[in-house]
């Protein structure tokens, strides 16, 4: 039973563009770390390639939302940091729904930042989730 509402656009704001203004849900609450593109060894993946970047931190959402027996549909906030918005925004935008269902679309955050941990980190996500 899904005990998440998801409020695309709430009285007197314009409907979001790929996610939900509001997303109430009960249940158990989980905070996943930002995740940056490192496979499981622990090496970049996707060095000076932001889309191969993303794809990978959408991995490694994956691979922590499986690790606590969740999928994407459980995730009801994801913010987004990238080192150069302009360049990552429309990439995330056209990869994003390849791992998120965007017809109950998270809340989300997207905010261009100086630098990340690793200079050679481009994108990273973390996320909000409740089973």
């Amino acid at each position: 039973m899904d005990m998440k509402t998801h409020t695309i656009a709430p009285a007197n704001l314009p409907a979001g563009s790929g996610w939900s203004h509001i997303v109430t849900a009960s249940g158990t609450f989980v905070a996943i770390s930002g995740q940056v593109s490192v496979d499981a060894g622990g090496r970049l993946v996707g060095k000076d390639d932001v889309e191969a970047q993303i794809h990978q931190v959408y991995r490694n959402l994956a691979a922590c939302l499986d690790a606590i027996n969740a999928s994407f549909a459980h995730v009801i906030k994801l913010t987004y940091y990238a080192t150069d918005i302009k360049t990552a925004l429309p990439l995330m935008r056209r990869i994003r729904p390849t791992y998120i269902g965007m017809d109950k679309p998270p809340a989300n955050t997207f905010v261009e930042v100086t630098a990340l941990a690793s200079p050679d980190f481009l994108f990273e996500a973390d996320a909000f989730v409740v089973l």
